[in-house]
């Protein structure tokens, strides 16, 4: 039998570490940031740039950007999907066209070459930050690092780049016709 003395916390085993926030805390945290966010780009007035959530799922979005003007984008909108991990913003979003687009940095499945998406990523971007960098990005390519060497090649001719830009973009517009 044991000893009256004896330590009741050596009875329990060795002490436990705090317990780390688990994936709900992480949530969370993910869901307070991206409701803020939403506020942020909702009243900051940018022209040519929206996302909104998926439904009520606060971890997919879908965004939208127009071509700036001056550009060949120019009166063309594209819609994207946004996929929040649950690292946000310490990992970066997913984020693809469901327009086709017809891009240098852009390929036939929607994902799209960017440095601030991938290597570049910073806690400090936001949703905000990403769209109005991908609607920089539709004029000003990196035609350096293709996704669609095609794209690429003609974007040297600007006259013929903004005719198969537009062929692409009506041919896709016709399809989602009812």
């Amino acid at each position: 039998m044991a000893s009256q003395n004896a330590d009741p916390a050596a009875a329990r085993g060795p002490p436990r570490k705090a317990a780390e926030p688990g994936a709900g805390a992480a949530r969370g945290s993910v869901r307070s940031r991206l409701q803020k966010e939403l506020m942020t780009l909702m009243v900051s007035g940018d022209r040519g740039i929206s996302a909104f959530p998926e439904s009520d799922n606060l971890f997919k979005w879908i965004g939208t950007v127009d071509g700036a003007p001056g550009t060949v984008y120019e009166d063309l909108r594209y819609k994207l999907s946004l996929e929040f991990p649950s690292g946000y913003p310490y990992n970066a979003p997913t984020v693809k066209f469901l327009t086709p687009c017809y891009h240098p940095n852009v390929d036939l499945q929607g994902n799209i070459c960017l440095d601030i998406l991938k290597d570049q990523w910073s806690a400090l971007y936001d949703v905000r930050t990403i769209l109005l960098s991908i609607q920089s990005l539709l004029g000003e390519p990196n035609i350096e690092s293709p996704l669609n060497t095609d794209a690429a090649e003609l974007w040297k001719n600007q006259a013929a780049y903004k005719k198969r830009l537009h062929e692409s973009y009506a041919k896709h517009a016709k399809s989602q016709e009812p």
